[in-house]
This record gives C-alpha cells, structure tokens and sequence, in this order.
C-alpha cells in the first residue's frame, strides 16, 4: 500500500505522515517514508519551477513503485501540485491520497505552490485547522 500526503507546505502532511508510520509500527508494520524535503536535498534539487517540481514528484513516484512492488508500506509526504500527476500514479498503483490542509499561516507560505490542484476525487481530505496531529491521524484512521 501506498499513502500518498498531499497539499501546501506547512499544512501537516509530514506530521501525519510520521503519526502514521508511528502507528504502523505500532501494529507491527515496517513503513518506508518517502519526503519531498529530504527528497530536495539528497537530490539537491532546489528548482521549485513547474519542471522542478514534476522531476520531484517522478522520483518519488518511482522510488513509492520500487518499494511497492517489494511488498513494503510507503508514506509519501510532497506537495505534489499537479492532479494530472497524482490521477495518472493513483491509476497505476494501489495507492491511498490524502489531502492535507488549513486555512492557518504556519509560516511556510513562501514555498506554497501558487497552481497546486487539490484532488477531486477517490482522496481523504483531513482538514489540520483545528486538528491536533493526534486528532488528524484518528481522523484518518478512522476513513482507511
């Protein structure tokens, strides 16, 4: 299985993210966490342009596949603007989307993709407004 944590930078997708690995291996599962900021910077990619942000979004894809394909749990946490991205890998794999937002400034506005598309269909949608990261992964828990 794949789990795929989208949306803004600052809206909680890593958080969760990590709240569910830790309840994975809480149940006894080994789960592989795929992030777009480690990402960046093992690629040293620092290019937030439309082509830097889709060479981002097809590594991690490809390394999500390789794992998958290994019988492994991955969680993917990367903004991953482009639905047209996300649709195509969602129809190629056994993959869960979560959308993670807030109408709160948590101070990572600056890195905000300014044509990020939410999804618009087959996703959980987790609203972190007033959700603690506790209260976000029950809430999660509770949809999968």
């Amino acid at each position: 299985m794949i789990y795929w944590f989208t949306g803004q930078p600052g809206h909680g997708k890593t958080t969760l993210a990590k709240a569910l690995i830790a309840h994975l291996q809480n149940q006894g599962s080994e789960a592989f966490h795929v992030d777009g900021d480690d990402l960046r910077a093992l690629t040293s990619n620092a290019n937030y342009s439309r082509k830097g942000r889709e060479a981002n979004i097809r590594r991690a894809q490809t390394i999500a596949h390789y794992l998958h394909n290994q019988n492994k749990v991955v969680v993917v946490s990367l903004v991953a603007p482009y639905r047209d991205l996300r649709e195509e890998f969602k129809a190629a794999t056994n993959l869960t989307e979560i959308y993670v937002h807030t109408t709160e400034s948590r101070g990572r506005e600056d890195k905000h993709a300014i044509d990020y598309e939410a999804p618009l269909k087959r996703f959980i949608d987790i609203d972190t407004t007033k959700n603690s990261a506790a209260q976000s992964l029950d809430i999660l828990l509770k949809q999968l």
